[in-house]
């Protein structure tokens, strides 16, 4: 066999082995001369994020908590971010969604069961969100003026941390308003729903020390057009407990192992809404039959099943013929979930890239010194906190709503208005935040491709983005009071921007002349004016600058980050304010 040659043409077999070493450098740094064959150090390698603290790198929270009141809930909401930075609670998340949830139809003996079965990490995050109170203690008579906004930051840190497992929190925090339709199954349930107690698995709901609850509305032919359901109550009669027996089919039931489900079927007097416990008082299993789970795109740890009621049991929640209208209580707390989760999903993002560009270099720089990422990612930064200081400043308008005409109208409007357009924007800004990764924010150990499936979903859930857009309309029809509390929430911060003002009046516009075929760009532009007020009334000057300058600046317009120009120091300031350390 021929000698292999050294870099200078001598046969290797004549080289001592040390000076072989010598002349490789990556070899050298290697314990002996059998390190020969390595073939580099790594090196430019970003940290992981594991450790870092989410409040540091975020001070909208705190301030907006301040702002609305609930600035005694900080002391706790800081342990939950210490949960959520750390490298346990991250790897939790990442266990979770690769070991999916799995449908057990029956048992080793062949007895129906209809559960689901998952993995510890996921009993794990339901139990620290449960812990900290984002299912429904903040309904609590007792619960304080600001309970729903401090429960709305906490839920806003867990949701950077995993979204699946929020779909059951979420569901459990917005059953309550729904089944206060029925004083008592209220007090049958919502004790255990308020409880801070994780207790997993299916036993008879009233023995439990805490309850989780579920939605299950949509049918195979129907979609958001829950009207059109076919599944029938028929009256139970003979029981004298005024339940119903149910049959028929869900297409989209997520949380599958909760305690009690709300749904709409088709009573003898219309469309009702009914409170179904997995397990009935007698201790048998509710025929609530899991057909199959579905195959999502994105929120892998969460089950969502497909189901059928036969004959299954139920209790009415308001009148017979009502159903919409009750359950539409619990659409609107989701809806502001909704809110929340998208903007913890584009923060977490924001958070990875911030992280990664401020510790890998490129053509002889840091990236987070090279002026086009800066711009990038300082554009992302403003973003992100509009979008999470106008969810939080709703989630206030949520608190203050019984006490306030002039803070539930602006709730009916600014609700659908932020729902859409929130939502809707996560996709591009976790896109955007994934290629400041570049071919690392690509492959699955970075995490980023997750949060890429997830970024749609919201967009999705409680109706997408044409059904709110088409409930903007309906609110300004039904509610002409809306339309002046957001008017006057944006005037509230005219004259300071002359781009800003501009907006303003075309949304004034658009307010005064409604078209179905423009609702999305009134959804829009109401959206945007909403992000600019809060941020020109509660910001520092630099974020609104750099906020301004991308959306309502000369020539601005939904264009991809990094194409408006701010100034050297606005940039600065929010890449500061934004970049997380560890």
């Amino acid at each position: 066999m021929t000698d292999l040659l050294d870099q200078r043409g001598v046969p290797a077999s004549n080289v001592d082995a040390s000076e072989r070493v010598a002349d490789n450098p990556a070899v050298a740094a290697g314990s002996s001369a059998d390190n020969r064959f390595r073939t580099h150090q790594v090196a430019n390698q970003v940290p992981p994020l594991d450790g870092y603290d989410p409040l540091a790198c975020d001070p909208a929270v705190a301030d907006a908590l301040t702002r609305e009141g609930a600035a005694a809930a900080l002391p706790a909401l800081t342990e939950t971010a210490r949960i959520v930075g750390s490298a346990e609670g991250r790897e939790h998340a990442r266990l979770a969604n690769e070991n999916e949830p799995e449908l057990r139809t029956h048992d080793r003996y062949g007895n129906r069961i209809d559960e689901v079965e998952f993995h510890p990490s996921w009993h794990w995050l339901m139990d620290v969100s449960v812990r900290a109170g984002n299912t429904a203690p903040p309904w609590a008579p007792d619960a304080g003026p600001a309970a729903h906004v401090a429960r709305a930051a906490s839920f806003y840190l867990m949701s950077q941390l995993e979204q699946g497992h929020c779909c059951p929190i979420t569901m459990t925090y917005a059953a309550v308003p729904a089944l206060r339709h029925n004083a008592e199954l209220t007090a049958r349930y919502e004790p255990g729903l308020r409880s801070r107690v994780y207790v997993p698995g299916l036993s008879e709901p009233t023995g439990k020390a805490g309850l989780l609850a579920g939605m299950s509305m949509t049918e195979k032919q129907g979609g958001s057009d829950v009207r059109s359901g076919t599944t029938v109550a028929t009256p139970s009669g003979t029981t004298g407990d005024g339940s119903y027996t149910l049959v028929g089919h869900k297409w989209f039931t997520s949380a599958p192992m909760n305690d009690l489900f709300l749904t709409l079927a088709q009573a003898p007097g219309g469309l009702t809404c009914f409170v179904l416990p997995r397990i009935l008082p007698d201790g048998t299993r509710n025929p609530i039959r899991l057909e199959r789970l579905k195959d999502k795109l994105g929120n892998r740890s969460n089950a969502s099943a497909e189901i059928e009621y036969q004959n299954a049991v139920g209790w009415r929640l308001g009148e017979e013929g009502r159903g919409v209208r009750t359950i539409i209580d619990m659409v609107s707390v989701t809806r502001l979930d909704c809110v929340l989760g998208s903007a913890a999903l584009m923060r977490i993002a924001l958070s990875e890239a911030a992280h990664h560009v401020a510790h890998r270099s490129a053509f002889g720089a840091r990236l987070a010194d090279q002026p086009l990422m800066r711009a990038v990612v300082a554009e992302l930064g403003a973003e992100v906190e509009a979008s999470t200081r106008l969810a939080l400043r709703l989630a206030g308008a949520f608190d203050r709503r019984g006490a306030s005409a002039q803070e539930a109208a602006l709730l009916r409007l600014a609700l659908p208005v932020t729902k859409y357009l929130v939502c809707k924007r996560t996709s591009a800004v976790v896109a955007e935040a994934s290629e400041c990764l570049g071919g690392n924010g690509y492959v699955e150990e970075s995490g980023m491709p997750r949060l890429y499936r997830e970024a749609p979903l919201n967009s999705i859930w409680e109706g997408s983005g044409n059904v709110n857009a088409l409930d903007v309309l309906r609110a300004m029809a039904r509610s002409p009071e809306s339309v002046e509390a957001l008017l006057a929430e944006v005037d509230a911060a005219t004259g300071a921007d002359a781009g800003f003002d501009a907006g303003v009046a075309a949304l004034r516009a658009e307010l005064a002349a409604p078209d179905e075929r423009r609702a999305r760009r009134l959804a829009e532009l109401a959206g945007t004016c909403l992000q600019g007020s809060v941020l020109l009334r509660q910001a520092p000057s630099e974020v609104a600058e750099v906020f301004l300058a991308s959306r309502f600046g000369d020539g601005a317009g939904w264009r991809t980050a990094g194409t408006h120009i701010a100034s050297d120091a606005a940039t600065a300031a929010v890449l500061a304010r934004v970049t997380p350390t560890v």
